[in-house]
């Protein structure tokens, strides 16, 4: 079986069209969480993920704190971004349906563990390999023997705005193809600035661009 795992699309449709369009033919879909949020699509982020035919849909904190409406943290830009993408969203009955976590081809699949950030040098004893996203960061490593993965950010890359990764999961070789594309982010700040973003979350975007 090939998959396309990806996570924390963040309301970046331009970059979640150019996956979907880059892996057509694979068997299977599975989002890794945090489809919503930040970027100015999350409804038709939800909408698109709900049209494919073959997928598993987990659950990320994002989605979380838009079912709750409330942004637990004290991150000054992350609480405005929510507020402002929030009062936007109405796909609430389809984000409550994701999973929270599954067994699957002998991985744990899991938006994160414990809400921590979770990068290849973090202190954590997992019991099995795990399958995980939420840190924005693409690796592949082994702790204590058992295999972590994080196939990245496809909407809001932690290092670069306008870098999207993936992974492609061939199951049969139990291989990890790490995937990575450069795109044109100006087209997600120029929608930003026309719907009238607050100023902190356009500069977000700006300051983290690949040049």
């Amino acid at each position: 079986m090939i998959v396309c795992l990806f996570s924390d699309i963040h309301g970046n449709l331009p970059a979640l069209e150019i996956v979907l369009k880059k892996t057509k033919g694979v068997d299977l879909y599975i989002s890794l969480g945090d489809v919503v949020n930040y970027g100015p699509w999350s409804n038709e982020c939800v909408d698109l993920l709900e049209n494919l035919n073959k997928k598993i849909l987990l659950i990320g904190n994002h989605e979380q704190n838009f079912i709750s409406n409330n942004y637990p943290g004290n991150n000054i830009i992350a609480k405005t971004f929510h507020k402002f993408c929030i009062d936007k969203f109405n796909r609430i009955k389809e984000i409550e349906a994701y999973v929270e976590e599954l067994e699957f081809e002998g991985f744990k699949l899991i938006h994160t563990i414990n809400n921590q950030i979770i990068f290849p040098d973090s202190d954590i004893v997992p019991d099995q390999n795990i399958i995980i996203g939420h840190s924005h960061k693409q690796f592949i490593t082994n702790i204590d023997g058992y295999k972590i993965v994080n196939p990245g950010s496809v909407g809001q890359n932690r290092t670069y705005i306008n870098e999207i990764n993936y992974i492609i999961w061939n199951t049969e070789k139990e291989k990890f193809k790490e995937c990575s594309i450069v795109y044109d982010v100006d087209y997600v700040i120029n929608k930003m600035e026309s719907i009238k973003y607050p100023d902190i979350c356009i500069n977000y975007y700006k300051n983290k661009k690949r040049l």
